[in-house]
């Protein structure tokens, strides 16, 4: 496996890692409508790579050079999104992903990293040494779902 930095055609590879993460590994702890919500079936693809191209999301590719997983941290220490393909998921590479995002942040001189996390996720963020700061309630596409925000200062 290695960490690299988004390339153009990646959008496609990184919807689909998105999508089935959140429809499998957090169908634990989402409903369907809140899970259709946060990652519809149909969505305009314009928008997602203009979106990911925004972020500039590190990307993890497995030896075959598949997109397995991508995360992202902004300036501010705002990680907006950190998701891993449920077919590789407790295989190390959640912990790929946090640990260049703690490379990246202390290079850039962040003094915290901070995320919206869901409840799915919320044990895994714990383990790296963030904290709830409160519990809320978010709408997505009209509906609601609980999530987690986090902190940890570095």
């Amino acid at each position: 496996m290695r960490i690299r930095n988004l390339q153009p055609g990646d959008e496609p590879a990184l919807w689909e890692v998105f999508y089935t993460a959140i429809h499998t590994t957090a169908s634990a702890d989402y409903t369907t409508e809140q899970l259709d919500a946060w990652a519809p079936v149909e969505i305009n693809f314009d928008k997602w790579e203009l979106r990911m191209q925004g972020i500039e999301p590190f990307v993890v590719e497995d030896d075959l050079g598949k997109l397995i997983a991508y995360a992202n941290v902004h300036p501010s220490g705002y990680i907006d999104h950190f998701f891993v393909s449920p077919a590789v998921g407790r295989k190390g590479v959640g912990s790929m992903l946090m640990e260049k995002i703690h490379e990246t942040a202390a290079a850039r001189g962040t003094e915290s990293l901070f995320a919206d996390v869901s409840l799915t996720a919320k044990p895994f963020f714990e383990k790296w040494g963030f904290a709830t700061e409160t519990l809320q309630t978010v709408s997505i596409r009209g509906v609601s779902l609980v999530n987690a925000k986090m902190r940890k200062a570095l």
